[in-house]
């Protein structure tokens, strides 16, 4: 039994409250060039310790990266 997978295409590297759990799959294509996939739901348990202390998290109920795949979820890209 597979589960639904949903996929998003993003210009920046995002995290968002609302989309987890929801087995989302983010593929970004960074300004440079640079092309990375991630698994939503791992990339937020990677970060959630990281996340709960970021104001943005808190005020905006997401975090973003524009330029580059955070240092603690570049393992879970591909």
């Amino acid at each position: 039994m597979s589960k639904l997978e949903n996929t998003l295409k993003s210009k920046r590297f995002v995290v968002r409250k609302s989309l987890i759990g929801k087995n989302v799959v983010i593929t970004v294509e960074f300004k440079n060039g640079k092309i990375a996939t991630y698994n939503h739901d791992e990339a937020y348990n990677a970060m959630k310790s990281k996340l709960e202390t970021l104001p943005c998290w808190e005020k905006y109920n997401s975090y973003t990266a524009s330029n580059n795949v955070p240092m603690l979820v570049r393992e879970i890209c591909e």
